[in-house]
């Protein structure tokens, strides 16, 4: 095992194209660090630079504390499991497994336990006979781990191994290999689209945009303190809602004044956490409001109406245990460029600005009766609401302008 060191690595193809541009990221001996983001972020790039299978244009890459930049792959120690199991067809279940191993000539009884172990670990012991093609898509994924873990490496490189699976199967999956990596205590890096993925799995999670590191923190910090505007709305799920607010003062109380004649009362709790906000008093900011900090009014019991807005349901989506209810209220949609690039990545239609009104999704109780086309008052949590600046993106922390912790 080893720690896994990027420093001031850089990716830069012979067009000028800057994949990667000046990546700082330490991950820690036994860790799993988990780099998410949208597509042609940079994350699987950075994998393939730690895996060798991508030159460093700039910077140092460490692996323990050996300077990785011009080792070949197979001399880094490390164990790659890819988005395609790449499993030998006409191998059984035992021989893809032990495959690697006879290539470096292992004596057959070391191979035979290391084998019998891997398998022991995933579950695989009754397979071992079997070809590839009587497994199933879980099964077969299992092989390809099993493979990496055979090789006992100082490190795992993942990239983005569960897509091609159902997502029943995800689910399973991604408990399986976050359980085995435990166990092993193997360091590992981890490639994944998927923010619920990352969010699950990761012991700390990395945020790219663009070829840069966002944010790098463990899943609860970047959920509860992203530290702009993109961290912000692209963990979480469904996404945060943003939009326009003026922030101004009422008494001893700051509101948050949203579209015509609706305004919210920010928790006092919330403004001591976030001293920074007090220097927003008379300025526009972009608002954050969580989905699951929103309830329907009818069942929310008593709340105030400094935390209720007013809204029409446009869409309803009973789950069961939970409803997603899809609102428009009378507020101008945040746009930036960040907001823009999220919309892009999940297919959808970046807002416009001069709308006078912003889509909304709650997590409303399954108690909820509304339906689509009724007006509906929304109580909101405003104990969990978020504050960015509109000029740098930057959440509202603990000094105007900028994001603190």
């Amino acid at each position: 095992m080893a720690e896994v060191t990027f420093d001031r690595v850089s990716k830069v193809y012979p067009d000028g194209t800057r994949a990667v541009s000046n990546l700082e990221l330490d991950v820690s001996d036994g860790e799993f660090m988990v780099l998410v983001g949208p597509s042609g972020c940079g994350k699987t790039t950075a994998l393939r630079m730690a895996a060798g299978l991508e030159e460093i244009s700039e910077g140092v890459l460490r692996i323990g504390e050996r300077v990785v930049n011009y080792v070949p792959s197979r001399d880094r120690d490390i164990a790659m499991v890819f988005q395609s199991y790449a499993l030998y067809p006409h191998l059984s279940v035992y021989e893809n497994i032990a495959f690697g191993l006879r290539v470096k000539g292992l004596p057959k009884s070391e191979i035979g336990e290391r084998v019998q172990r891997a398998a022991k670990i995933l579950d695989l012991e009754p397979y071992l006979q079997r070809k590839p093609k009587a497994l199933s898509g879980g099964q077969r994924q299992r092989v390809a781990m099993g493979r990496a873990i055979v090789r006992q490496p100082a490190a795992f490189l993942m990239d983005e191994p569960l897509s091609n699976l159902d997502a029943k199967l995800r689910v399973q999956m991604r408990a399986e290999i976050a359980s085995v990596q435990q166990d092993l205590g193997t360091t590992t890096i981890y490639v994944t689209h998927d923010q619920v993925e990352a969010m699950t799995m990761g012991d700390r999670v990395a945020v790219m945009r663009k070829g840069e590191l966002q944010q790098v923190a463990t899943p609860q910090e970047l959920y509860d303190h992203p530290l702009n505007l993109f961290v912000g709305g692209f963990i979480g799920s469904p996404s945060m809602n943003l939009m326009e607010a003026r922030l101004v003062r009422d008494g001893d109380a700051m509101l948050a004044e949203i579209g015509e004649g609706q305004a919210l009362e920010i928790d006092a709790a919330l403004m001591a956490r976030r001293p920074a906000l007090a220097a927003y008093a008379d300025r526009d900011v972009i608002l954050g409001i969580r989905p699951e900090d929103l309830e329907d009014g009818a069942v929310a019991g008593d709340a105030p109406p400094s935390r209720r807005l007013r809204g029409k349901v446009s869409l309803r989506e009973a789950l069961g245990s939970e409803i997603m209810m899809h609102l428009t209220i009378e507020a101008r949609p945040a746009v930036t460029d960040e907001i823009r690039e999220l919309a892009e990545d999940v297919g959808g239609q970046a807002p416009v600005s001069e709308h006078p009104e912003s889509a909304m999704v709650g997590r409303f109780s399954s108690r909820s009766r509304a339906k689509a086309g009724d007006d509906v008052e929304v109580v909101v949590d405003t104990s969990g609401l978020h504050f960015f600046d509109p000029h740098t993106g930057l959440g509202i922390y603990d000094h105007a302008g900028g994001a603190g912790t």
